[in-house]
């Protein structure tokens, strides 16, 4: 969500969680993988395990789509990716083709809005990441080119100037080193009010997209699509970037290194990425009867509950 509805909407905790869950939302990075970029062969059967149940599973992520199909592939999804918090959303390619999905969601930045991101986030010490639909784009003098483009599985275009600018821009990324982007953000949310909405997908990442884009209205437009009521969706994530889409549902899980504003929408805190904890959610909530899935949503509850209660007894204290 943008920056500037986070403190209105922490108030909320999404809608009564419904059963059976017919939908599965994942976040990428900081979720469903780690640093190593690897999805743990648990996640790999439970993902494979709710789909042969007949559960939709999807990947909403801020990354651009072409880079999260690898993982989609390996989870043997089929139901469309949701890329660049929502800017971008395709259908899933058939199984065995080297094309991208249908484009069936795009909602860009204006140029002189993206040019305009790319003069202030310069001059507040942000180094701007130009993303259009599958292009990936840096400062032809960029140091860190060759690891950007091993992190999004793609290789980046180098332009002599990003002033250059001359169509619609589907997401600005800019990098610095934290506290920076954090601090910042408030800052560029008041900047660009009305023409960009603003929010953080990593400690070192300043996102910029068009109004309105969020993964909160992307899964909405999902969860129409597919004919399965939000309440009766798991979505699970960690960043600011997901706070609107886990209010928005009724089964929305957190991560544990989620900040504290992205816990408070939170319906459940998952357990770490290294114990594979997006498969612990779907094994408990989804790869079970109703009965059961009723009480373990009851205990992840309470015990997120709990776990809320005891961090704001350490910051107070």
């Amino acid at each position: 969500m943008s920056l500037q509805d986070a403190s209105r909407t922490a108030a909320i905790r999404g809608t009564a969680p419904g059963f059976p869950i017919g939908l599965i939302a994942l976040d990428i990075d900081g979720t469903l993988v780690g640093d190593d970029l690897v999805v743990g062969p648990r996640t790999i059967d439970a993902v494979r395990a709710a789909k042969a149940r007949g559960v939709a599973v999807s990947l909403v992520t801020g990354r651009m789509v072409s880079s999260a199909m690898r993982f989609a592939r390996e989870l043997g999804l089929t139901d469309p990716i949701i890329g660049y918090q929502g800017g971008l959303i395709r259908a899933m390619p058939e199984a065995g083709s080297t094309r991208l999905g249908k484009l069936l969601v795009h909602t860009p930045l204006q140029p002189a809005t993206a040019r305009a991101i790319v003069t202030w986030t310069r001059e507040h010490g942000l180094d701007p990441h130009l993303n259009h639909l599958e292009r990936f784009i840096l400062r032809e003098d960029d140091p860190r080119a060759d690891d950007y483009s091993a992190f999004m599985g793609a290789r980046a275009e180098l332009w002599p100037d990003l002033l250059q600018i001359d169509h619609p821009i589907t997401k600005i990324l800019a990098v610095g080193e934290p506290p920076l982007p954090t601090e910042m953000a408030p800052a560029a949310a008041a900047a660009f009010a009305g023409v960009a909405d603003v929010t953080i997908s990593h400690p070192r990442f300043l996102e910029f997209v068009a109004p309105g884009v969020s993964k909160g209205r992307a899964i909405r437009w999902l969860a129409r699509r597919l004919g399965i009521p939000l309440a009766r969706t798991l979505a699970i994530g960690d960043q600011w970037n997901d706070i609107e889409m886990l209010a928005e549902v009724g089964h929305g899980a957190a991560m544990p290194t989620a900040p504290s504003e992205v816990k408070a929408v939170a319906r459940y805190v998952a357990p770490a990425v290294a114990d594979e904890g997006v498969a612990q959610m779907i094994e408990r909530l989804v790869l079970v009867d109703e009965r059961e899935a009723r009480a373990a949503s009851r205990d992840l509850a309470n015990l997120a509950d709990r776990m809320r209660a005891a961090a704001a007894e350490d910051l107070a204290g």
